[in-house]
């Protein structure tokens, strides 16, 4: 197992000195970003996306579109932080800001990494629980089971790892491929709800905001920096440029891979449930009904995207939970003590008999009360020459990063401000 991370880092090194040529090189830097898309392909994703297709057919697509190209910028910047510095966001905010500062920063991220992980390990084990007909509570003890498992491997270094949850990426890509065979698509409305931009309603506003809120995720922009760290040896600004140009690459197609599910779970709810059923807002629900409409096979292959983005997305929680705790604090946590601090919330919700869809809701809130902290942080590091050098982003990234931080926070703003019942008037009606 450390021979393929290894293999990986010479290849790497071979790269960047011209010695190794071809689009098999390539492959080497794909990896990080691969891990950070999991995050975007969440169980926190698919009820926001049913309840699209279900209440609005293709009319929200143009939302998850642009959802997924604010992600895309922020990824990108998180990246090119980790390859510049040799730092993580989290290590980089432990240096530079002042320590209460630092404390604060730590503990909302800490209470995110803890709700995120909570919506993950749920999803995964509704979707035991219903491929197997076991009770939530033994779907949990099995998802906390594998999740550990996989997480062993990260001992053999970065590329395992990688290669374990591309695996689980590519169950999730392949079924959501699968369905839009089997669904019934109007591909041209479809098409038209991806550029044309439309909220019929206050009801499609609120998941308008629950699209982009559940979208850009305060870990996987902690995360991505932190991978970046110990993939490749750069040694001079030339290897850091060909790192952060096949970087960048690999951000646009993982990303666009996650938006394309994305979309298409958007565009299965809309074909198999507008026509009758604009209700469907669980994720059982969903299950139950594709079975009658669309067959058993669809039904399955939901089900089998749903247990992948569980696992894996637990099993990204749980490494992005140990890269904050270790890059704020500055001392290492033992990977099963990590996997118990994020397990156990979600144990005591179920516990006490929240309902699993609140509860992924309320995680939601969470986050997006979490989210301001990491982007503020990027764009903050990314425009101070000091810390970027000659890699600091120009005046056009460091508007466009503006822009979608402003569109986040504001939507996410409108989000809280619903959920806690404050009178918002264009939610009104």
């Amino acid at each position: 197992m450390h021979n393929l991370t290894d293999m990986t880092r010479v290849g790497i090194t071979g790269v960047l000195s011209g010695e190794r040529r071809g689009w098999r090189s390539r492959l080497l830097f794909a990896g990080p970003a691969i891990i950070a898309s999991v995050a975007y392909m969440d169980p926190g994703n698919y009820a926001t996306n049913i309840q699209a297709g279900a209440g609005y057919g293709y009319t929200l697509l143009w939302v998850v579109l642009m959802a997924n190209l604010i992600a895309m910028l922020f990824q990108a910047l998180s990246a090119r932080l980790g390859i510049v510095t040799g730092k993580n966001l989290a290590e980089l905010s432990r240096d530079n800001f002042p320590k209460p500062v630092v404390w604060i920063m730590w503990a909302i991220s800490e209470v995110a990494a803890m709700a995120t992980d909570l919506a993950e390990f749920l999803g995964g084990a509704i979707g035991l629980s219903l491929l197997f007909g076991l009770p939530l509570f033994a779907g949990m003890v099995i998802t906390a089971i594998v999740t550990y498992a996989i997480l062993i491997f990260e001992r053999y270094g970065f590329r395992p790892m990688e290669l374990i949850i591309g695996a689980f990426v590519g169950v999730i890509g392949l079924s959501y491929l699968a369905e839009m065979f089997i669904a019934p698509v109007d591909w041209a409305a479809a098409a038209m709800g991806m550029i044309q931009p439309g909220l019929p309603d206050s009801a499609a506003l609120t998941i308008a905001v629950g699209i982009i809120g559940a979208t850009v995720m305060p870990h996987a922009i902690y995360l991505h920096s932190g991978l970046m760290q110990s993939r490749a040896h750069a040694r001079n600004d030339a290897d850091r440029r060909k790192i952060l140009w096949f970087s960048n690459i690999e951000v646009v197609l993982a990303l666009a891979v996650a938006g394309m599910v994305n979309i298409a779970m958007v565009i299965m709810a809309a074909s198999a449930f507008n026509q009758g059923n604009p209700q469907v807002a669980e994720i059982e629900t969903a299950y139950y009904m594709l079975t009658p409409l669309l067959g058993a096979a669809a039904a399955g292959m939901f089900l089998a995207s749903l247990i992948a983005s569980g696992i894996s997305s637990s099993v990204v929680g749980t490494m992005a939970g140990q890269m904050i705790m270790q890059g704020f604090l500055h001392f290492h946590v033992p990977i099963w003590v990590r996997r118990l601090v994020t397990m156990v919330p979600a144990f005591v919700v179920v516990g006490i008999g929240v309902n699993a869809t609140q509860a992924l809701v309320m995680s939601q809130v969470v986050l997006s009360i979490a989210l301001p902290v990491p982007m503020i942080a990027l764009i903050i590091f990314s425009s101070r020459k000091d810390i970027m050098g000659d890699f600091i982003v120009g005046p056009v990234l460091r508007i466009l990063s503006g822009l979608g931080a402003l569109a986040v926070l504001g939507l996410n703003f409108v989000l809280l401000a619903d959920f806690f019942g404050l009178p918002i008037p264009f939610l009104d009606g």
